[in-house]
């Protein structure tokens, strides 16, 4: 079961037209990311970045623009994950508005040491739900 967010065109992500300005998009991209995280996998941000001295800076990125969003309209971000690697994922990420698609990403993260800027191994917890997420048997 894939995860979604929806998220409300706020003014703050507009340009002067009233559509989506794109590098909004990302800041949209990376709430799901984070919700993901906390809600399906059971760890956040702050505790990633804090406590376990951890990141998951984004690695590699495609965008595909299909169709402008506009001021007041709800977007649907649906994350799943499509590959799993030793210390990545990539997650393909699809914004719609009532179905219609927006724009989509592939974006691949990769699980890193702070200390040394280093890939590290997925802690086991993280790889197993990263794996339920990939079967479909989110908790």
């Amino acid at each position: 079961m894939a995860f979604t967010l929806t998220q409300l065109v706020r003014f703050q992500h507009c340009d002067p037209a009233e559509i989506v300005f794109y590098p909004r998009y990302y800041e949209m991209l990376n709430a799901t990311i984070e919700d993901w995280f906390e809600t399906r996998l059971g760890v956040g941000f702050a505790e990633i970045h804090g406590s376990m001295g951890m990141g998951v800076p984004t690695v590699a990125h495609e965008t595909r623009f299909r169709k402008p969003s506009r001021l007041g309209e709800r977007l649907d971000f649906t994350l799943t994950p499509v590959r799993l690697g030793g210390s990545s994922v990539t997650l393909s990420v699809e914004a719609t508005c009532a179905g219609e698609p927006r724009v989509s990403f592939i974006t691949t993260l990769v699980w890193f040491a702070k200390t040394d800027g280093r890939p590290r191994p997925w802690p086991d917890r993280l790889r197993a739900g990263i794996e339920n997420e990939m079967k479909g048997d989110a908790r």
